[in-house]
């Protein structure tokens, strides 16, 4: 693993080719293929590493799906497996542990995502529900969103509820992602994209869905992986933006569909009927840090295979800068990236590093 990363070389600052333009009230930005910058104006150094393989049960992680952190700079680390989420302070020692599975209130069931609301509280995303706690683990409240059926969710700056629905409807079967109020009642949907049918298609572990993360507290950036389009839209749930961006596509190798299906336990009958396209999707995912920046992830492959470029857009739309990155972040704030590392037995690993930006 490494200790910095420097975005790719070449000249500092190049002219920007793309263009803005206003259109029906909606930003529309066209970015060329090369970014703005091509030096090292971004670099992250290794500050902290929480986990060990074996010793401590309390610094041990089994399969870590989401972190957050507080004002304080504690760090929450939700483990799927365990069913649990383990509180650290900012130099990495152990205070909480707390969380268990189960159905009842304040257990946990297929829990997913971490984060810390304004009125500052734990909230942890389950299979149908949001579960409320203080920060100090004590169990609050419980939100449920069984009549959506939500397979992901998050909650905003404002206390609302983002997440996405499988629509089973005849005529148009789709996936959608619907913000809800602070009480679960529907508010608007953001957009959508196909329910994939392998009956009809045959099963491609790659097939496009849409992508999306909230950006700036409660505005909410999607894309759907069909094309290299990046929409922004405000906490009332309008487009304000469009950015898309030029780019060379990625072939799909049979490395790829291994590495994608790695510990799926699929039945013969759908992967018989596996059809894997000639070329990945534009992008792969989407994500954003607490000052506006949009990181896409692509399926581009740094040299040593190690790992994949991400291209970084400004506020405004612009694509800066394109970095490679070993581990996806799984939270950048403060000017702090979070990643989910293995050691070299295989062990999780919980890193954080200072991210500096050269602009």
């Amino acid at each position: 693993m490494f200790s910095m990363l420097l975005a790719s070389c070449g000249q500092q600052k190049t002219e920007w080719g793309g263009t803005i333009e206003e259109v029906d009230g909606v930003t529309i930005v066209r970015n060329p293929i090369e970014p703005i910058y091509r030096e090292d104006i971004f670099v992250m150094e290794e500050e902290l590493s929480i986990g060990e393989g074996i010793g401590r049960e309390d610094y041990m992680f089994s399969e870590v799906v989401s972190i957050a952190t507080d004002d304080a700079e504690r760090i929450y680390v939700l483990d799927y497996e365990e069913c649990c989420v383990k509180i650290y302070d900012k130099n990495g020692n152990h205070i909480k542990t707390f969380g268990r599975q189960g159905q009842g209130p304040g257990d946990f069931y297929l829990p997913s995502y971490i984060t810390i609301s304004k009125e500052r509280e734990i909230v942890i995303k389950n299979f149908r529900n949001f579960s409320f706690f203080s920060l100090d683990g004590e169990y609050k409240r419980t939100l449920s969103t069984a009549v959506y059926d939500m397979t992901s969710g998050r909650i905003d700056s404002d206390g609302n509820i983002l997440g996405v629905e499988i629509v089973r409807d005849e005529e148009n079967p789709r996936y959608e992602l619907k913000k809800l109020d602070s009480e679960a009642n529907y508010l608007c949907s953001i957009g959508s994209s196909p329910l994939s049918d392998f009956r009809r298609d045959g099963f491609n572990p790659f097939f496009p869905v849409f992508r999306w993360a909230i950006i700036n507290g409660n505005q909410i950036v999607f894309g759907y992986q069909a094309e290299y389009e990046i929409q922004v839209f405000d906490a009332d749930g309008n487009l304000v933006r469009r950015i898309s961006k030029d780019y060379t596509p990625v072939k799909v190798t049979q490395r790829d569909a291994d590495e994608r299906l790695e510990g799926e336990d699929l039945p013969p009958t759908i992967l018989e009927r596996m059809t894997l396209p000639e070329f990945h999707c534009p992008f792969a995912s989407l994500g954003a840090d607490d000052e506006g920046r949009i990181f896409v992830m692509t399926y581009e492959r740094i040299p040593d295979g190690a790992g994949y470029y991400f291209d970084v857009f400004d506020e405004q739309g612009r694509f800066i800068v394109k970095v490679p990155f070993a581990n996806r972040p799984e939270l950048i704030k403060n000017g702090k990236l979070f990643t989910v590392e293995e050691d070299e037995q295989g062990y999780q690993m919980v890193k954080r590093y200072k991210v500096t930006w050269k602009i």
